[in-house]
């Protein structure tokens, strides 16, 4: 009799594991908008001649429609956390592994779940050890189904946020000098020193104006709490939204994040600098917190809480900026492994404008001119 159980369990786990990764499969197509065969009804057939211009359209469409569709980001703080330490510490050796790609090859065989640190600690660790033995990265993952799939979409979502740069530090001598460095250059949305609370809030209801999806992660704090630049970019929208009330847009220097920043200050929403075109480096001090929005009139406290509205949106194509297309993530677990970088800022009495107290260099904003009026930096 127990050897029926046994048996019958070990047919339904494996019925429930071949049933997971078929869904995993069709969702993973779906998201890559790959071009799967076209199979015909009814067992039509075309002369060689329509065949030939019917493949020639197929290529069309793939060329113009080949990107990614839809990203699932669910990697947790711990993965996140795992694979970064590894990256900076192994950084300028034979053993180094980027994030990206410790966190893509887990994925690949997690089918993007990253919900067991035990598993995810387990996959990371046979990548280290199989390329300190001297294997190639290329090698180990070119049968690595969907592999690429995971490293195009996390290279999407946190390319920018590793890497050199410069920052001042003071010296045993208490000088300030600027230092170069490797590591995190992405820093937490809210300043150093000022208290907030959050919970994972992506994709609860929202009613005003119609219902929707809450697209974004809200961290609850005070009016006038500084809100930090979490990348370097540049300012591609500025002003008022009746959703989002005094809001700002930044986009990536390679164009395939959005960082929006929303509910800001009324009154005094964000530095008296900042205009559409200007660059930001991440830590920069870009704005304030407020409750402002749900309104169609400008300036308009309606938000019942105090808080940063901050969301992540992912553009492989502009044909994703607006519209049913676009491609919102959840980023509680990003802004949870941000806080161990968070902006130091201090406030000038006269202009009452907070600033980041240390400077930095990011190599990402040297091919971009700043705009001859921006002053942020001395």
């Amino acid at each position: 009799m127990r050897r029926i159980l046994l048996i019958n369990l070990l047919i339904l786990s494996v019925f429930a594991s071949v049933s997971y990764w078929t869904a995993q499969k069709e969702k993973l197509e779906a998201a890559m908008g790959s071009g799967m065969e076209t199979v015909l009804e009814g067992g039509e057939e075309f002369s060689a001649a329509e065949s030939d211009m019917e493949d020639d359209r197929e290529e069309v469409r793939e060329e113009a429609d080949d990107f990614i569709k839809w990203v699932d980001f669910d990697v947790s703080k711990f993965a996140l956390t795992e694979a970064y330490e590894y990256d900076r510490d192994t950084y300028g050796t034979s053993d180094h592994i980027s994030w990206i790609d410790l966190l893509a090859w887990t994925a690949a065989y997690t089918g993007g779940v990253f919900d067991n640190d035990r598993t995810v600690y387990s996959c990371m660790t046979e990548l280290e050890e199989q390329i300190a033995a001297g294997e190639e990265l290329g090698n180990l993952t070119a049968e690595l189904p969907y592999f690429s799939y995971y490293q195009e979409a996390y290279t999407a979502v946190l390319g920018g946020m590793v890497g050199e740069y410069e920052i001042e530090e003071t010296d045993e001598d208490g000088k300030v000098t600027m230092v170069k460095k490797y590591g995190l250059k992405a820093f937490h949305p809210i300043a150093k020193g000022f208290p907030y609370t959050d919970y994972d809030d992506f994709g609860v209801s929202r009613s005003y104006g119609y219902e929707r999806q809450h697209l974004g992660h809200d961290l609850m704090g005070q009016t006038g709490t500084p809100v930090i630049a979490v990348e370097s970019g540049y300012v591609e929208a500025l002003g008022w939204n009746q959703y989002g009330g005094w809001r700002i847009g930044i986009r990536s220097f390679d164009g395939l994040r959005y960082y929006y920043y929303a509910h800001l200050r009324q009154g005094f929403p964000y530095q008296p600098d900042l205009e559409e075109g200007s660059v930001v480096l991440a830590g920069d001090v870009i704005g304030y917190m407020g409750h402002t929005g749900y309104s169609a009139q400008e300036d308009t406290n309606n938000i019942d809480e105090t808080h940063l509205h901050f969301g992540m949106q992912l553009i492989f194509d502009e044909s994703q900026k607006e519209g049913n297309g676009e491609i919102w993530i959840d980023c509680y677990q990003i802004v949870g492994f941000l806080y161990r970088q968070q902006s130091e800022v201090e406030r000038d009495d006269e202009t009452k404008v907070w600033r980041r107290v240390w400077q930095m260099k990011d190599p990402a904003a040297e091919a971009y001119e700043r705009t001859r009026d921006f002053s942020m930096y001395p």
